[in-house]
């Protein structure tokens, strides 16, 4: 008698993938009712959004706005990420740097950015360093925190190997703790990114100058709300693309690392 179990065949509710999009799509629902019941003409729904999606994407002004807005968030994470990796390994590596900036650092990472702003442009003007200042500032306190406890994380033996070996201190830098420190590095580098974002929103509001921040705000007040929403719609997206890269860097490079990231 065969007493082999055939295992049951994984249905669709067992796929990540589908979860995610059955998801998706309950929530678009849900927004799209939400909206005609409360009416209103200028609500912005997502049939509405769909329907203006093409026109706004191929505009010159959208365009624009959107390069503008890119390409300073992608040289203030790479600011951020370069002085931030920087300093929070030097915390970790010298004890007095660490005791004199954990305070500061602290208070910096919970001030609400819309509080500096105004003091940036008092400082550089109504400028697109201004905007690059703000999203710097948004973005480094993440990644300075997560550099910090990832170094700090390190084994003890794996730096009294490296001393025994008579290893300089870059090696102990680069060959040692960052190693170790990387995905905790990488999940500040995550949080930055979405911190990125918001300053460089924040800066475009107040600065009014070219960006998707500028360019929302204007729909706004023109009541035509779809096109903004296409605007947060290119920021979501773009803010899921960087988690996807991250996830697949941690897979490819970080073995030792959980495997469901």
């Amino acid at each position: 008698m065969n007493n082999t179990r055939t295992r049951p065949s994984p249905s669709l509710l067992d796929k990540p993938w589908f979860l995610r999009i059955s998801t998706g799509i309950i929530l678009l629902l849900i927004w799209e009712v939400t909206a005609r019941s409360m009416g209103g003409m200028h609500i912005a729904r997502p049939l509405g959004i769909a329907a203006v999606f093409p026109s706004v994407i191929a505009s010159a002004s959208f365009l624009g706005a959107a390069t503008a807005t890119l390409i300073a968030v992608l040289q203030g994470l790479v600011i951020a990420v370069v002085l931030g990796t920087l300093i929070g390994l030097s915390m970790r590596r010298i004890p007095e740097m660490d005791w004199g900036l954990k305070g500061y650092l602290n208070a910096f990472f919970t001030m609400p950015i819309i509080a500096v702003v105004p003091l940036i442009i008092l400082w550089l003007g109504n400028t697109g360093e201004a905007r690059l200042a703000t999203i710097v500032f948004a973005a480094i306190f993440s990644v300075i925190v997560s550099a910090r406890d990832g170094a700090r994380s390190v084994p003890q033996e794996y730096l009294d190997v490296a001393r025994v070996y008579r290893a300089r201190f870059w090696n102990v830098w680069l060959g040692v703790t960052l190693p170790v420190a990387l995905p905790y590095l990488l999940a500040g580098v995550r949080l930055a990114t979405g911190r990125a974002l918001i300053g460089a929103l924040v800066a475009e509001f107040l600065l009014s100058i070219e960006g998707l921040g500028f360019f929302i705000m204007v729909s706004s007040r023109t009541y035509q709300n779809d096109a903004a929403f296409v605007a947060v719609a290119l920021l979501a997206f773009t803010g899921l693309i960087v988690d996807a890269l991250i996830g697949i860097f941690l897979r490819r490079f970080t073995p030792w690392y959980r495997r469901g990231n």
